[in-house]
């Protein structure tokens, strides 16, 4: 099968691919529990290899995946609490918002300056992270000539699970522990599922999980494959009409564009909050989510 990872390509399969579809991908995510089934990496392995299987299909260059992602604050720390328990040790690969979303201006400039007309940032890790996310490529397309659209992977999983338009995405549940099965059979193991009747949280195991099916988990990988071929396509015939031209092109610009444009919005982001919701309740010292929980002022 032709190679699609920007990693493991030769210089001149780098060119011919370019040259026939100049489409990046980014795959995002990170380490964090999955339920007991899964394996920790479920988010940026899903991420991955539906970036992989998209760039097989409709062409285009994969992007290593970035396996640190936003956890451990705000809102995020919150629903661990709840979700997670009081674990010994996470696992968790986080970092906080402020440190990823600057590395993401780092991996716009290099596809820009590389000169792809396309760019489509995929995350597998939920939460509002997402939502930021849309807005930083908001923020940072005027500067750019690629053309950027970022979304959670859920975004792409039409009709979902159970056909029905409202299922596109889960934590660990049936749609995640589908979606994995698929593309990474090897990360999923059903036999560690626990009875029913034993209490939780099972490091964060969604409720319908034993609704999972591998051949669904198929099905919705190549819907999301051929939604992302869509929006690839469409952003091409974008830069192809309006001919923008690359501007992001030395370090120094990054570090201008995020003190300027970037850093004086990223304290209105949705993961720069110390909770998600205006009822959410604090948490308290002694939780293990408590040393990072509270986002510190970024203005």
């Amino acid at each position: 099968m032709r190679e699609v990872r920007w990693e493991r390509m030769f210089p001149d399969e780098l060119e011919a691919a370019f040259k026939t579809c100049p489409v990046a991908y980014f795959p995002y995510g990170l380490c964090e529990p999955h339920g007991p089934q899964n394996t920790v990496g479920l988010d940026a392995l899903k991420a991955h290899a539906i970036a992989c299987r998209t760039a097989h299909k409709h062409g285009g260059i994969v992007a290593p995946p970035d396996y640190w992602h936003i956890h451990e604050m705000g809102g995020y720390a919150l629903w661990s609490e709840r979700s997670v328990g009081q674990p010994e040790r996470s696992w968790l690969t986080c970092m906080p918002p402020w440190q990823h979303f600057k590395n993401i201006c780092y991996h716009v400039r290099q596809v820009d300056t590389l000169g792809f007309e396309a760019a489509i940032l995929l995350t597998g890790h939920y939460g509002p992270n997402w939502q930021d996310l849309k807005t930083l490529c908001d923020l940072i397309q005027p500067h750019v000539g690629t053309r950027l659209y970022s979304l959670p992977d859920f975004e792409a999983n039409e009709p979902g699970f159970n056909n029905d338009n409202k299922s596109g995405g889960d934590h660990a549940g049936c749609v995640e522990t589908s979606l994995l099965w698929a593309v990474e059979p090897d990360c999923v193991d059903m036999s560690r599922v626990p009875p029913e009747d034993e209490p939780g949280p099972h490091f964060a195991m969604g409720q319908t999980v034993r609704k999972s099916n591998r051949q669904t988990g198929e099905r919705m990988v190549n819907d999301e494959v051929a939604w992302l071929g869509n929006k690839a396509q469409e952003l091409r015939n974008t830069y192809q009409a309006e001919k923008p031209t690359q501007k992001l092109r030395t370090f120094d610009q990054v570090e201008h564009l995020w003190e300027t444009v970037v850093r004086p919005e990223i304290k209105k982001f949705r993961t720069m909050q110390n909770s998600w919701t205006d009822d959410a309740p604090a948490l308290s010292e002694d939780s293990v989510w408590y040393a990072n929980w509270q986002v510190p002022d970024r203005s």
